[in-house]
């Protein structure tokens, strides 16, 4: 795709970022859109954040279930980036009226203490490389028009990043079996899914390897310091103003969200 095209497309998912009104589908504007389009696409619309002030803080791993992965067609998980304006601590309201079509999705969280670069990188290395896990929201959303995105689409978009809440204890890794680890996610009281850490490729350990050595074959690098959003694994749950979410994981306690 030409730079002119690759620019604009993110410029408007920026502006739309902005002004909270989504834009139609590039997939239907750019039929032939692949996904190193989309990369592209999504670097410039990083960028233009930047500019603005903001700091790349961590990665986010994206499309882990097979049932989004059969939605989307596709047979790997994406990537997007985290900034420091999506961050929210615990306990620290969403404003609802700042996204567009937010839904929540609880998974564990890495804070790394050491550089992770792949190629080659194993599941050991990715426990020797972290300082702690914990228990996580995310909020996604999606700057396309009702969420009506194929792969090229939502990768575009900075892999349909939100907001993130972060929560619990922070255990290191080493000391529990995350594949194992279940997680409890409630709405407003109600018990929304229960699952296990192997809902995340085997393990949310193993999913931080994929992208290390993903990235590290596009010549980036998992950075000390950085958070790493290790892919759902609860269902997306649509939220309004008004809802409160917890979950909680075994060994790392819950963390909770509301939402205003």
């Amino acid at each position: 795709m030409e730079a002119r095209k690759i620019q604009g497309h993110g410029d408007a998912l920026y502006e739309a970022l902005l002004s909270c009104k989504p834009i139609a589908p590039i997939t239907e504007r750019e039929p032939e859109i692949t996904i190193e389009d989309a990369y592209r696409i999504q670097l410039r619309m990083i960028q233009r954040r930047i500019e603005a002030g903001e700091t790349v803080v961590g990665k986010k791993i994206g499309v882990t279930s097979k049932m989004v992965m059969d939605m989307l067609k596709v047979d790997q998980p994406d990537f997007g980036q985290l900034l420091s304006a999506m961050v929210f601590n615990e306990g620290e309201p969403v404003l609802v009226d700042s996204l567009i079509a937010p839904k929540a999705e609880a998974e564990v969280a890495f804070l790394l203490k050491r550089d992770l670069e792949g190629p080659g990188v194993t599941a050991a290395d990715v426990l020797r490389a972290t300082e702690c896990v914990m228990p996580c929201f995310e909020i996604v959303d999606s700057r396309i028009k009702d969420w009506k995105i194929k792969i090229q689409d939502t990768v575009a978009d900075n892999a349909s990043c939100g907001v993130l809440t972060l929560g619990g204890h922070r255990r290191s890794p080493r000391d529990l079996d995350l594949a194992l680890a279940g997680m409890v996610l409630e709405k407003n009281g109600e018990v929304i899914s229960t699952s296990t850490g192997a809902s995340v490729q085997g393990s949310p350990v193993n999913a931080v390897a994929w992208l290390a050595n993903t990235l590290g074959r596009l010549g980036i690098g998992l950075k000390a310091g950085e958070i790493i959003l290790s892919g759902s694994q609860s269902p997306l749950v649509p939220v309004k103003a008004g809802d409160s979410l917890h979950c909680s994981v075994g060994g790392l306690g819950g963390t909770s969200v509301r939402f205003i």
